[in-house]
């Protein structure tokens, strides 16, 4: 856990505590996430290649697209 950034730690924690909704389709929140990263213009295109190959790894991998 301690190598994710603190940011994605407190929203763990605040999961697990109940404080914030847990997502029944996580796997689909990511590649929401992912899409939406790689159709914004405004983020620089280093990272909108990096989300865009981890989708499509995602995409290959077990993950049941709905």
């Amino acid at each position: 856990m301690n190598k994710y950034n603190e940011l994605i730690r407190e929203r763990y924690a605040q999961i697990g505590s109940n404080d914030l909704g847990y997502i029944e389709d996580a796997l689909g929140a990511v590649m929401t996430v992912l899409n939406e990263i790689v159709e914004n213009q405004q983020v620089p295109q280093d990272l909108r290649e990096k989300a865009a190959y981890a989708a499509a790894n995602l995409l290959i991998s077990d993950y049941d697209v709905k």
